[in-house]
C-alpha cells in the first residue's frame, strides 16, 4: 500500500530518522559524492570490457554509447529528483515500497544487493589475476582474499573511510580519462604521426561492419558498463547535507558521463582499427596507447585497471550492505542484517562480503554453471531496476507536485514524456535479450528471481494491509 503522507524538507530528514535508520553516521563529503558519482560509472567495463562491444559492434559502439549514455542520463536525472526529495539509505527501493508497494521495493532492493554482491565476486578475482601477475608467488586466490578482507575491515570502521578511498580512486580514473582524451585527439590530429582521418570509421567494412546482430550484441555490453551509478543515491543519505549534496552530484555526473564514455569510444574507433584483435583481448586503451607510441602502455592500463576493480569492489560493499541495511529495517528480511555497531552496519557489511566470497569460490568451483548463472542474473538486474525506478519516479511526481512541490530541487526533463521514453527504451532492450538464445536463458532466470521476490513482497504487503486494518 502507498504511503502519502506530505513532508516538508526537515519532515524528510526527520521521517528517515524515525523510520528505522536513525544511527548510520554521516561522514560524507560533498567533495566524496561527487566523485562517487563521477567514478561510479567509470570501472573495468569501460576501460576492458568495451573492447568485446566495439569487437562486436564496430565503429556504431560510438552510437551505441550515445543511446545507452542518454538513458543512463536520463535514470540518474530521476534518481536525483526522487533522493533529493527524499533521501533515504534505501534509495530507490524504498521510494519504490512507497509509491509501487512492498513487492516493489522488495525486488528492486534485493536484484540490486544481489547485483552489486556478484560484481565484488568478479571484480576481486579480476584484481587477483592482476595482482598474481605481478606478485606470483600469492596465488590469485589469495591475493583475492587479501583484498576482500581489506575492504570488508575498511567498510566496518566508518563510512568516511568508503568515502575517501572512492574519493582517490575516482580521481585516479578521471585523471587517465582525461589524459587518455587529451592524448587522444592530439592523435587525431596527427601529432604522434599521420592522422588516421575517417580511414578506420569508414573502412573495414564501414561504420555499421557486422549490422544489426552485431549492434545487439554490442548494446548489452554497454549496458552492463553502466551499472553502479546508483550507489550515490544511497551514500547521500550519509552525507551532511543529503538533499542538497545528491543534486550537486547528480548535476555534475550527467554531462562528464557522456564526454567521458562517447569521447573514449569516438577516440578508439577513429585510431585503430576495430577489428584489430588486440581491441577485445588487450583491450581499447591499450590498443590505442600502443599505436600513440606511449611507453609502458599495458603497465599503465593494468594498474588503472586494478585500480577500477578496487574502487567498484568498495563501492558494491558499500552499496550492497546498506541496501540490504534498509531492507531488513523494513522488514523485508532477517533482522540480524540490522546490526549497526559504530555507525556503521556491520552484519550487513559481514554478509555482502560472505555472499561476494562464496561467489568467488563458486566461480573456482563451479565456474561453468553455479557462477554463470549468478552473473547472468546479476547482469539483467541493472535493467529491472531501472524499470522499476521508472515507474517509482512517474508516481512519486505527480504525488509530490499535488503535496510538497517544494520537495522538488531537482526536477526530471521533460516529464513524464522522458520517463516513458526510457521506460520504453528499457522494454526495448529486453526485446533484443530476447532474440537470441543467450539473452532468453539470462530473463529466464531473472524473472524466476524476480517472480520469487515480488510474490515475498506481495504477501508482506498483504500481512500489513491486513494488520493495519486491525490496528484501525
Amino acid at each position: 500500500m502507498s504511503r502519502t503522507s506530505t513532508r516538508s524538507p526537515q519532515g524528510s530528514q526527520q521521517a528517515l530518522q524515525n523510520g528505522g535508520e536513525p544511527v548510520l553516521s554521516h561522514g560524507l563529503k560533498q567533495r566524496h559524492l561527487s566523485m562517487i558519482a563521477l567514478g561510479g560509472v567509470i570501472g573495468a567495463g569501460l576501460f576492458v570490457g568495451s573492447g568485446v562491444g566495439i569487437a562486436a559492434a564496430g565503429p556504431a559502439i560510438v552510437l551505441l554509447f550515445m543511446g545507452t549514455g542518454a538513458l543512463v542520463m536520463l535514470i540518474m536525472r530521476m534518481l536525483g529528483e526522487m533522493s533529493a526529495a527524499r533521501p533515504s539509505t534505501g534509495s530507490f527501493s524504498v521510494h519504490a515500497e512507497e509509491e509501487i508497494g512492498s513487492w516493489a521495493g522488495t525486488t528492486s532492493g534485493w536484484m540490486y544487493w544481489l547485483m552489486l554482491c556478484a560484481g565484488v565476486a568478479a571484480e576481486a578475482t579480476a584484481a587477483g589475476t592482476i595482482m598474481h601477475t605481478w606478485v606470483s608467488f600469492i596465488p590469485a586466490y589469495g591475493w583475492v582474499a587479501i583484498f576482500m578482507v581489506f575492504f570488508c575491515a575498511s567498510n566496518l570502521t566508518a563510512v568516511k573511510n568508503f568515502g575517501e578511498f572512492e574519493f582517490w580512486f575516482s580521481a585516479i580514473k578521471v585523471t587517465m580519462i582525461v589524459a587518455f582524451l587529451v592524448l587522444g585527439v592530439l592523435g587525431i590530429l596527427g601529432v604522434f604521426g599521420s592522422a588516421p582521418g575517417t580511414s578506420h570509421l569508414t573502412g573495414h567494412g564501414g561504420f555499421f561492419p557486422t549490422g544489426a546482430a552485431g549492434l545487439a550484441a554490442g548494446l548489452l555490453t554497454t549496458i552492463s558498463g553502466f551499472a553502479g551509478l546508483e550507489t550515490v543515491t544511497i551514500a547521500a543519505a550519509e552525507s551532511d547535507q543529503p538533499s542538497r549534496n545528491v543534486a550537486r552530484a547528480v548535476r555534475t555526473a550527467v554531462w562528464r558521463i557522456a564526454v567521458f564514455y562517447i569521447g573514449s569510444m569516438a577516440v578508439v574507433v577513429t585510431l585503430v582499427p576495430w577489428n584489430d584483435p588486440k581491441v577485445a583481448s588487450a583491450g581499447p586503451y591499450v590498443t590505442v596507447l600502443d599505436r600513440l607510441g606511449i611507453p609502458a602502455a599495458g603497465t599503465i592500463m593494468q594498474i588503472v585497471v586494478l585500480v577500477a576493480l578496487l574502487s567498484a569492489m568498495n563501492a558494491n560493499i558499500y552499496g550492497s550492505s546498506r541496501m540490504a541495511y534498509s531492507l531488513v529495517n523494513r522488514g523485508q528480511g532477517p533482522r540480524f542484517l540490522g546490526k549497526v555497531t559504530r555507525g556503521v552496519p556491520a552484519a550487513a557489511v559481514l554478509a555482502s562480503c560472505v555472499f561476494g566470497f562464496a561467489a568467488v569460490i563458486a566461480g573456482i568451483v563451479w565456474p561453468t554453471t553455479v557462477f554463470a548463472w549468478l552473473l547472468n542474473i546479476a547482469g539483467c538486474s541493472v535493467l529491472v531496476v531501472w524499470s522499476i525506478v521508472c515507474l517509482t519516479q512517474l508516481k512519486m511526481r505527480r504525488r509530490l507536485e499535488r503535496e510538497a512541490p517544494e520537495l522538488l530541487s531537482v526536477r526530471m526533463w521533460g516529464f513524464p514524456y522522458l520517463t516513458w521514453l526510457a521506460f520504453a527504451a528499457i522494454l526495448g532492450v529486453f526485446a533484443v535479450m530476447a532474440s537470441n538464445a543467450d539473452g532468453r536463458q539470462q530473463l529466464a532466470g531473472t524473472a524466476v528471481v524476480v517472480a520469487a521476490l515480488a510474490c515475498a513482497g506481495h504477501l508482506k504487503q498483504r500481512r500489513d494491509d491486513r494488520r493495519a486494518d486491525v490496528t484501525a
